[in-house]
């Protein structure tokens, strides 16, 4: 086995990072969420009038269970909303309601970066499967034997996707947000401390999906340093 304690130090500083800001999103969240709208509009309505804004009229605003499920689905235009964010009518439900659409514009768009992350979901959800697989296999086959090396190598290549997919989203994400900011301000949708609350609130999601990107980008150089070590070994 080449897996060291290199590998258990990494695993806990990113579990360590990133449940330090998602529990830092949800209280931003929560904070956010005692910020009633002065326009009163709930983040369904919120999420109606950016799409009827934007000219686009093929997509629909659904509730979906959960908190913090709020996505956009490409495949069948539905921008899907936590029950929080469809009924309540705060800053939180304001933000994460017009971040969505934001994804939903870029669609309409054609969004050369969101284009890029569609083109690849099938891989990632390939390399996602077997990535982990391949690279136990290869640890149990060992480095010393060729095929050992060669399996491993293969589930590295893998994981190499999944990170790929991981910086690939990063643009799409903030892109998403700096669209739902620009159309609550410029259509006078919040005052200017709902406005800074959305700001806030947004920048906290996109920080999940920065820590997200680096750990898989340091798990995979991790992998990559072994498998040039065991290189050189031979």
């Amino acid at each position: 086995m080449i897996v060291d304690f290199g590998y258990y130090i990494i695993i806990g500083i990113v579990a360590l990072i990133s449940s330090a800001v998602s529990n830092s999103l949800k209280k931003k969240f929560d904070k956010y969420s005692r910020i009633r709208l002065r326009n009163g509009m709930s983040g369904a309505e919120i999420a109606e009038k950016m799409l009827a804004d934007h000219g686009i009229y093929d997509v629909k605003v659904i509730s979906t269970p959960g908190k913090l499920t709020d996505h956009y689905n490409p495949q069948n235009k539905t921008v899907n909303l936590s029950q929080v964010v469809y009924h309540e009518r705060n800053a939180a439900a304001a933000a994460v309601a017009a971040h969505e659409v934001g994804h939903a514009v870029q669609h309409a768009r054609a969004y050369k970066w969101l284009t890029m992350r569609s083109n690849i979901v099938p891989l990632v959800g390939v390399a996602s499967k077997f990535s982990n697989i391949l690279i136990m296999v290869g640890l149990v086959l060992g480095l010393t034997s060729s095929f050992g090396y060669l399996v491993l190598s293969a589930g590295v290549g893998l994981f190499g996707i999944t990170t790929l997919f991981s910086f690939v989203t990063l643009p799409v994400e903030y892109d998403a947000s700096n669209r739902a900011l620009a159309w609550l301000k410029n259509k006078n949708m919040v005052t200017r401390e709902e406005l800074a609350g959305a700001q806030d609130a947004l920048k906290a999601a996109a920080k999940t999906y920065l820590v997200a990107a680096l750990g898989s980008l340091a798990m995979l150089l991790y992998w990559v340093m072994k498998l040039m070590a065991a290189n050189r070994d031979d």
